[in-house]
């Protein structure tokens, strides 16, 4: 048997990062993986890549997210391509925020990590680890996609198992010859609920079993770091994280 626990989203929350990274030591996974978004809109983003750059010596795969793309290098139509109107103001904010908060060292870190890591069970399955669908930091697993798309996105990779982020929201979708797993968010979830997801999947001769798993962090300390920060927006980001639910 394979275990490996998934997490993405970290978002800049170094506190529930820590409280997953707990979770860990119970889980006692064979592999771990970070899909990526690792440090816009949280009060700590410094702390949070300290804490994955630890979790990365002791063997995760990590990847790039979209948000990490403009923390590190300002290049938003990559990032949101969706805006096509132009970069609200509270997103410039925020990441030239993040960007200062990191400086040079961790911010070639954040540079540095892949789009895409593919991993192999002890049973020889593949593990496809992104952060929005395979081959895109920014397309993702939505669910109120029409099922062709989704089909057409899981697609682009011969991996058994797809392990991804970006929405938010926690969710197994199973289709028959592919497992998609997103795991929500360690740091700045969207499903009502004001705790950290994360998954454990297991894998054993060729079956995959995966759980969505809820890790407790402050959510109110969390919250009032960022209203405390003062950047345009931080009102919805820290209703955000007190709430689970997305506010703007």
């Amino acid at each position: 048997m394979t275990r490996l626990v998934a997490l993405s989203d970290v978002h800049g929350n170094a506190v529930a990062l820590a409280a997953v990274r707990k979770a860990l030591r119970t889980e006692k996974p064979d592999l771990v993986a970070v899909a990526g978004d690792h440090v816009l809109n949280g009060p700590d983003p410094a702390g949070a890549v300290d804490l994955l750059r630890e979790m990365e010596a002791e063997g995760a795969a990590i990847v790039s997210g979209n948000t990490d793309v403009a923390v590190a290098d300002f290049d938003y139509a990559a990032a949101f391509p969706w805006m096509s109107d132009g970069v609200p103001d509270t997103f410039r904010a925020a990441t030239e925020w993040a960007h200062d908060a990191l400086g040079d060292e961790r911010i070639s870190w954040l540079r540095r990590l892949p789009s895409e890591r593919r991993l192999r069970a002890e049973d020889g399955t593949m593990i496809l680890v992104c952060h929005g669908s395979p081959g895109s930091q920014t397309a993702g697993f939505d669910q109120e996609l029409d099922p062709s798309v989704i089909i057409e996105r899981a697609s682009g990779t011969d991996a058994r198992l797809i392990v991804c982020g970006h929405t938010h929201i926690p969710e197994v979708r199973d289709l028959g010859w592919k497992l998609i797993v997103n795991d929500g968010s360690a740091g700045y979830v969207f499903d009502g609920d004001p705790t950290a997801s994360y998954a454990r999947i297991d894998l054993v001769e060729g079956e995959i079993v995966a759980e969505i798993k809820r890790a407790e962090f402050d959510a109110l300390a969390v919250a009032d770091a960022i209203s405390a920060r003062g950047l345009p927006g931080d009102v919805y980001r820290a209703a955000t994280v007190r709430t689970g639910k997305l506010v703007r």
